[in-house]
C-alpha cells in the first residue's frame, strides 16, 4: 500500500455519454428538418421583411449549427480514453452548449434591439406570405420536436437540442399571430412585438444553459450532491477518524466524479481492513446519495500521513 496509502476506483460502463446511435439518428433527422427551415424562412424574410420571421430564421440558423454541432460532438465523444486525453472527448458536449448559448444570447439581444426601433418605425408587412412561412415552420419545427423528444434527458446536447426546437416552435407560431394580426387590423407593429416575444424566448434559455455549461467547466460541486452529507456519511463509517480534501465535479453529462483523503485507525493498515474500508466507502458513496457517482477515487490515510501532508501544502 506504499506508504500508507490506497486508493479505490468506481468505473460506469455507460460509455456513450447519451449519444446513442438512436440519438445520432434522431439529431441528424432534426438537422436536416432545421436546415430546411432556415432555407424557407431565408427566403421568407426577404420577400416579406418581417423582422419577426427574420429573427425566428436566424434562432433556427443558430438552432440548425448546434444540432450539426451537437451531430458532431456525439461522434467525438464515442472516441476512446488515452493516456493524453484521460476522460476521452466526453466534455465536448459542454463546450458545443457553451458556445450555441452564447450564439442564442446574440441573437436575442440584437432582436431586442431592433424590435423597439421598428416599434416606432414600422415596416410594411405582407400578412399571407408571412402567415405561410409561419405555418411551414411551424409544422416543420414540430416534426423535429416528435423526432428528438424521446432522446431529450440524455445529456446536455440533446437536451439543448430539443429546447431549441420547442423555442422554434414558439417562434414560428409568434410569425403566424402577427400575420394574423396585421392582415385582420392593419397594426405592423405586431410584426415587432412577435420579434420581441421571440427574443424574450431566447435569452433567458441561453443563459440557463450558460449557467449550467459553465458551472461543469468550472468544475463546481454536481446539483443535488451535498458534500457535507458526504463527509458526515464516511465519518461516520466504522474506524474512520476524519476525511478532508473531498472534491466533487461533473467531467459531463451522466459522468460526475468525487475524490476525498479518508483517515483511518493506524490498526486497519496492520491486520488488512484498510481494502475493507475502501469497499464500506465506495458502498456508502454509491448507495445514499441522489447523485450516482460513476467515478470515485479515494485515498486511505493514517494521521500521520494527513500531518505530513499538511506540512506539505504549508510550504507551497
Amino acid at each position: 500500500m506504499g506508504a500508507g496509502h490506497s486508493h479505490a476506483h468506481s468505473h460506469s460502463h455507460d460509455h456513450d455519454g447519451g449519444f446513442s446511435a438512436h440519438n445520432r439518428r434522431r439529431l441528424a433527422l432534426a438537422f436536416a428538418i432545421t436546415g430546411g427551415i432556415v432555407l424557407a424562412q431565408a427566403i421568407g424574410a426577404l420577400i416579406t421583411g418581417s423582422l419577426a420571421l427574420l429573427t425566428d430564421t436566424a434562432h433556427a440558423a443558430v438552432d440548425a449549427s448546434g444540432l450539426l454541432v451537437a451531430l458532431l460532438a456525439g461522434r467525438l465523444a464515442l472516441k476512446p480514453a488515452s493516456d493524453r486525453h484521460t476522460w476521452g472527448y466526453r466534455r465536448i458536449e459542454v463546450l458545443a452548449a457553451l458556445a450555441q448559448s452564447t450564439l442564442l444570447l446574440a441573437v436575442g439581444i440584437y432582436t431586442a434591439i431592433e424590435a423597439v426601433k421598428r416599434l416606432f418605425e414600422p415596416a410594411e408587412i405582407p400578412s399571407t406570405e408571412l402567415l405561410i412561412f409561419g405555418v411551414l415552420g411551424l409544422i416543420a419545427n414540430l416534426s423535429a420536436m416528435l423526432i428528438l423528444s424521446a432522446g431529450r434527458g440524455a445529456n446536455f446536447n440533446m437536451r439543448a437540442a430539443f429546447l431549441e426546437v420547442l423555442n422554434d416552435a414558439l417562434g414560428s407560431a409568434g410569425v403566424i399571430i402577427a400575420a394574423i394580426v396585421i392582415s385582420t387590423t392593419g397594426f405592423m407593429q405586431a410584426d415587432s412585438i412577435a420579434g420581441l416575444f421571440i427574443a424574450a424566448l431566447i435569452v433567458p434559455r441561453a443563459f440557463t444553459l450558460m449557467k449550467e455549461t459553465t458551472a461543469v467547466l468550472m468544475e463546481f460541486t454536481p446539483d443535488g450532491l451535498d458534500l457535507e452529507q458526504v463527509r458526515a456519511h464516511i465519518r461516520a463509517l466504522p474506524h474512520v477518524k476524519d476525511v478532508h480534501d473531498v472534491h466533487a465535479t461533473t467531467v459531463a453529462t451522466g459522468l460526475p466524479t468525487l475524490s476525498a483523503h479518508i483517515i483511518v485507525e493506524d490498526e486497519c493498515f496492520h491486520d488488512g481492513h484498510a481494502v475493507d474500508m475502501l469497499m464500506s466507502v465506495r458502498e456508502c458513496v454509491a448507495q445514499h446519495f441522489d447523485v450516482s457517482i460513476k467515478h470515485s477515487t479515494f485515498q486511505i490515510e493514517t494521521a500521520r500521513v494527513a500531518e505530513s501532508e499538511e506540512e506539505q501544502h504549508a510550504h507551497q
